[in-house]
């Protein structure tokens, strides 16, 4: 009977304890791992953790850029987590919404994949099977660097067969292979590939600053086959117009449908970068005005209400969503908060998030904290956003 009650003790014990450890890491993850704050607004950190238990103390460690670090501790006692701080002036952008169409040329020409080809002589062959993999960059043919996907398709075309040498970027790593167009059964030379030079599409404005520079997405230009980051060589944005909508519902995702008015006069920026966190450029035209917002910054935000601008009908609007959850140390940057569209007319129209609204800016106590990145297949109405800081950091 002893021993029951001692094993029943102890298990209690072991429960605990592992409450307590998890209420510990629980508190410890609610707590960012580096903090911006504005300039005058040191207060701001004590409001990081609103458990009565958690203790700010004073900060050590300055560094030569202004820096510092802050330690938070339980009760004062038991250390917690040691957190940067980088001071920052308080910035200002223009909040966007605005649909925009995308053009991007990739630096290289992209294989997709390999082909079987029917030879001269009927057979089934693959001439390009273990040389050119999907993922690699075409950029050199015998040396000359290719300007486009037509170039290439030329030169295979025109080598009689001949052994060609590819300057190929694998995995970031440039490499050269060799390869020999076969003779095919319609008389031509081909290697067996498929593969794409630019990609277009339609998606959200989130911010320009006050130079002009403009961010949008809020994630990364992949390639729709195989999921590898597009290498930009040039890009361009255009004004577009949404024209259909597919509605979303759980489990199929819907889409913004548009046309893209691919003509000079149309062309309203250039697209310099594509990051994992967006696309990067500059406007052709400055922004006077509209709705000119300071940046939030993760520790400001907060469970709860919050909207989005986006344009599904014509015409920017804002809509109402809630912030459902909030990690601020999530490694995946394009999905560190959840949102879920509360807004009757923007669940009317749309079901709730689409694609094409990648990038939408999400909004909370009149601060631009985030777009949004992604829509739960399974539940239209929810998706993922990205930080406004972590966009503005590319």
């Amino acid at each position: 009977m002893r021993y029951k009650k001692k094993l029943r003790t102890a298990f209690f014990a072991l429960l605990a304890a592992g409450l307590c450890a998890g209420s510990y890491l629980k508190l410890r993850d609610a707590i960012p791992d580096r903090v911006y704050v504005v300039e005058g607004e040191q207060d701001a950190l004590e409001e990081i953790c609103t458990n009565p238990l958690v203790t700010c103390e004073p900060a050590v460690a300055a560094s030569a850029g202004g820096g510092y670090t802050v330690e938070y501790a339980v009760g004062g006692i038991l250390p917690l987590k040691t957190v940067q701080v980088e001071p920052t002036a308080q910035k200002y952008v223009y909040a966007g919404g605005e649909t925009i169409g995308i053009y991007l040329e990739t630096r290289g020409v992209l294989v997709i994949d390999n082909g079987e080809l029917t030879a001269a002589d009927g057979s089934d062959i693959c001439p390009s099977e273990h040389i050119l993999q999907a993922g690699d960059y075409i950029r050199t043919v015998n040396g000359t660097e290719l300007s486009d996907k037509k170039e290439l398709i030329r030169m295979i075309g025109g080598s009689g067969g001949s052994e060609l040498t590819l300057g190929v970027i694998r995995n970031g790593e440039e490499i050269s292979v060799a390869a020999s167009p076969a003779l095919t059964s319609d008389g031509s030379y081909k290697l067996g590939i498929w593969v794409r030079d630019n990609i277009q599409g339609i998606g959200t404005l989130t911010y320009v600053d006050e130079q002009g520079n403009f961010g949008a997405l809020g994630h990364g230009i992949s390639d729709i086959d195989t999921g590898d980051m597009l290498t930009l060589k040039r890009g361009e944005l255009y004004n577009a117009q949404i024209i259909s909508i597919v509605k979303g519902t759980n489990g199929n995702p819907g889409e913004l449908q548009g046309v893209i008015h691919y003509d000079d006069s149309e062309k309203i920026g250039t697209i310099l970068d594509n990051q994992s966190m967006g696309i990067y450029g500059t406007l052709k035209e400055e922004v006077s005005e509209g709705m000119w917002l300071p940046i939030g910054y993760k520790q400001e935000m907060k469970e709860g209400p919050a909207s989005i601008l986006a344009c599904v009908d014509g015409e920017v609007r804002e809509y109402s969503i809630e912030i459902t959850a909030i990690d601020m140390n999530k490694k995946d940057t394009n999905k560190s908060f959840t949102i879920r569209v509360t807004d009757p007319r923007l669940l009317e129209l749309t079901g709730g998030i689409v694609q094409g609204m990648s990038g939408a800016p999400i909004l909370q106590n009149g601060k631009l904290v985030g777009a949004v990145t992604h829509v739960f297949v399974r539940d239209s109405k929810s998706g993922y956003g990205i930080f406004i800081e972590n966009m503005l950091q590319h």
